[in-house]
């Protein structure tokens, strides 16, 4: 082959059309598959569809936490309605950042939905909780006399089922730091960080809040 072909060959090859590469074509994925941070994106995006996702999701985390501060289903189903409703209206200010943000960010909202309606409760004196039963003034006053060291007033109160009717006449404050401390077993900086309290105020809630549980049990037993 001549030089001449050779340049003429080459040439032609080089007018051909280059081959386009093909596009790449996302697969949309389910919901279900989305991340929290991803929900919360595609919500703020306009698909309210995706906010069904988030409270399937975590809609057991605010049950359990309802449960902590209420005995009726009724009332929890409220707490539960009332958090998902405030969530939804402040996902804008939802920071994400790690997993594990949207639990945590909901959980602050959770508690204080719940701290809110403690309060409300104590302003409108609803207290529909009878007294202690015998039963219940009978365990409490053997437990109280109990000397082992494993033994505590304040953790045999809160993790039997009358720690409502006890915790019921404590202050919404009390109830709710001794919730946290002895059922939810959060630390001092956690319930700080859920409260917006100080690390300061938290010990000194934490310990008046025994004091006042202590009163409440020695009036039963």
């Amino acid at each position: 082959m001549t030089r001449t072909a050779l340049k003429t060959g080459k040439a032609a090859v080089a007018r051909l059309p280059k081959p386009v590469p093909k596009p790449v074509v996302e697969v949309p994925r389910a919901l279900s598959e989305l991340s929290d941070n991803e929900l919360v994106a595609v919500i703020l995006q306009g698909d309210e569809t995706a906010f069904a996702q988030l409270f399937e999701r975590h809609r057991q985390l605010v049950s359990r936490l309802g449960y902590r501060f209420f005995a009726r289903r009724e009332q929890v189903e409220d707490i539960i309605q009332d958090t998902f409703t405030k969530s939804y209206f402040a996902l804008r200010d939802y920071q994400g950042g790690y997993e594990g943000s949207f639990p945590a960010w909901l959980t602050r909202i959770a508690v204080h939905t719940c701290y809110d309606e403690l309060r409300r409760q104590k302003r409108r004196s609803e207290s529909n909780l009878a007294d202690l039963t015998d039963d219940e003034a009978a365990f409490l006053n053997e437990r109280l006399h109990d000397h082992r060291p494993a033994s505590n007033i304040e953790g045999t109160a809160l993790t039997r089922d009358l720690a409502t009717k006890l915790m019921a006449r404590l202050k919404p404050e009390d109830r709710v730091v001794l919730t946290l401390v002895n059922l939810e077993e959060r630390s001092i900086a956690e319930i700080a960080d859920l409260m917006g309290w100080t690390p300061g105020k938290v010990k000194m809630r934490a310990f008046r809040a025994r004091e006042a549980l202590r009163d409440v049990l020695h009036r039963f037993v």
